[in-house]
């Protein structure tokens, strides 16, 4: 590609910018959170098949996927109507480059107490160069500028000469699973670009994440006598406590793997989402944490259970808030290995 070329692409996605905010704001708006993609997925299927691709709709077939790599347990159950927006160029003639898959997802994390933003999470709001709102950069904004690239080459006489393939999928921040099911309905491609806001890095490399939920269920007492009580909430927060030496341990440098040996804590555990107990003068029986863990590239997730498993029975076996507690630990969400390419 020479530098007139060059030049001339640089310029018409640059006219291209008021329609690349516009179409930002417009999927900000519909608020995509895990259930709830339905509308921003319409959108997006709307837009495909402007740019005319051949449009595909690909549903998360659970008992499909199950037995396959790369599965994790449901977050939620329903499928209905909640499915992946799949739309594929096809070169005009006998295909003579490599084929590529785009891939985004739309979903998003829930928006935290509303009261902590300056204005709703699903208004746009435009300030300079950027865009706020519950989805803008991960990864609406990495969805809009594959199509607005594509648009650019349309706009310029161009066509890949191999088969694209954009991919709006969901399930992203919990499970993996609609990635999984397209790759399940037989999308492939030499290569495959996940636009993430990663700082134009190439990431080649990428931890493993686990969820686990743990139950402990201890002892009802009155507050006059706590010590007749087995206190669930403070066996959990014992529990984690004891993650976190774990946590430690992965993080030290002789243990890290090679690719992450420049980053001082590249392994993260999280205390995400507790809930317990029923009344504030009685001895909580009953505490359910929801957890997520990193860890390292090479690393099975039999490895990992059993590690984290280890952990959680010493600390229940050991520590004074976890006497005599029942202790379950339950698997859901993300169980997906870490890779290095």
């Amino acid at each position: 590609m020479n530098q007139s070329m060059r030049s001339e692409i640089r310029d018409v996605v640059a006219g291209l910018r008021e329609k690349a905010v516009s179409d930002l704001a417009a999927l900000v708006r519909l608020d995509s959170t895990l259930g709830n993609e339905i509308p921003a997925q319409d959108w997006i299927r709307g837009r495909f098949s402007d740019l005319g691709l051949q449009v595909e709709d690909v549903s998360i077939d659970l008992d499909l996927l199950r037995h396959r790599p790369g599965f994790s347990p449901a977050v939620i159950e329903n499928t209905d109507g909640r499915i992946n927006v799949v739309g594929v160029h096809h070169p005009s003639g006998s295909a003579t480059g490599r084929s590529l898959i785009l891939n985004g997802h739309m979903d998003v994390v829930p928006t935290g107490p509303q009261d902590l933003w300056s204005r709703s999470p699903f208004d746009p709001h435009v300030e300079g160069d950027w865009i706020y709102g519950r989805g803008s950069g991960d990864m609406k904004a990495g969805i809009v500028a594959y199509c607005i690239a594509f648009q650019a080459l349309q706009q310029l006489g161009l066509q890949p000469a191999g088969q694209v393939i954009l991919q709006s999928v969901i399930e992203e921040e919990c499970t993996g699973n609609g990635a999984l099911a397209c790759l399940e309905a037989g999308y492939h491609a030499d290569a495959a670009i996940i636009p993430e806001p990663m700082e134009q890095c190439i990431m080649y490399a990428q931890l493993g994440v686990m969820w686990l939920q743990v139950e402990v269920t201890g002892k009802p007492a009155h507050v006059l006598d706590t010590s007749a009580g087995i206190n669930a909430i403070e066996s959990v927060y014992a529990i984690f406590d004891g993650l976190r030496s774990l946590e430690k341990r992965w993080n030290e440098l002789a243990n890290r793997h090679p690719e992450y040996v420049g980053h001082t804590h590249p392994v993260n555990f999280n205390l995400g989402k507790i809930s317990g107990g029923e009344w504030g003068s009685t001895v909580p029986s009953r505490c359910v944490a929801d957890i997520r863990v990193g860890f390292y590239p090479g690393m099975e997730l039999a490895e990992v259970r059993q590690e984290l498993e280890a952990c959680i029975s010493a600390v229940a076996e050991s520590h004074p808030s976890c006497s005599s507690a029942k202790v379950q630990i339950h698997y859901r969400g993300f169980q997906a290995e870490g890779c290095v390419m």
